[in-house]
């Protein structure tokens, strides 16, 4: 695993839930290694291709994933595409491998951790796609650098995006669509895929609804869309 590089960039979060059914315990303990995603010990980085069984066109990659709802539409709806979903909650993971078992899903790959973890090891330019759906937004002012969207990690998704590369933010939180806002402004490497502002508020149909977007509990949600600018 990949060393904490600062203090700030430490995980914050619930690791599990109430207990798993026997049913997702099975799972956890049979599926989940064949699908997890292994990191070089050393300065080596990822080979995303050596992931999967069958050559990939692209590599798509889901920061904190939830029960996996979108994650595995994403994967059933684009079977050319290698898709790495990372998420720490352990209750969580249990939901996406039930839908990968019953799709008999075959471009999902698994990591149980922090997703910087993996962002750090993923090489320039490897990756098409990054989501992050309704992440933690930490509304207290003095966690503000806990939220993901920021400097360090945005260029950190700016070094392994291929150029023309998207990352899809969706939120319901009024604090964290300010602060995502703010934030993609001020770094030069990414555009908003978009012509009015209302777009923010239009679901793209190629970006289903979770369960928990459908709750809604702080207000609508925004779906913000950035372009990762060429290189210079």
């Amino acid at each position: 695993m990949s060393p904490i590089r600062d203090p700030e960039r430490r995980f914050h979060g619930r690791r599990k839930g109430k207990n798993l059914s026997t049913r997702k315990q099975g799972l956890m303990e049979t599926l989940l290694p064949r699908i997890s995603v292994g990191l070089p010990d050393d300065e080596a980085m990822l080979d995303p291709q050596a992931l999967f069984h069958r050559p990939k066109r692209a590599l798509w990659l889901e920061i904190g994933f939830g029960k996996g709802e979108h994650l595995a539409w994403q994967a059933q709806a684009h079977p050319d595409v290698g898709l790495i979903g990372c998420e720490p909650y352990l209750n969580g993971i249990a939901g996406l491998l039930t839908h990968v078992e019953e799709g008999g899903i075959e471009n999902i790959r698994v990591y149980g951790d922090d997703a910087r973890h993996v962002i750090w090891k993923l090489p320039d330019a490897s990756v098409e796609r990054v989501f992050l759906l309704h992440p933690d937004p930490w509304p207290k002012a003095r966690h503000a650098r806990r939220r993901f969207v920021g400097p360090k990690n945005l260029d950190d998704l700016a070094r392994i995006l291929v150029d023309g590369g998207e990352f899809r933010v969706g939120t319901d939180h009024p604090i964290y669509r300010e602060w995502t806002i703010e934030q993609m402004n001020a770094c030069a490497d990414f555009a908003w895929i978009g012509e009015r502002p209302e777009d923010w508020l239009e679901r793209p149909d190629d970006w289903p609804e979770t369960r928990y977007e459908a709750k809604a509990l702080e207000g609508h949600a925004t779906y913000f869309r950035f372009r990762r600018l060429p290189r210079g």
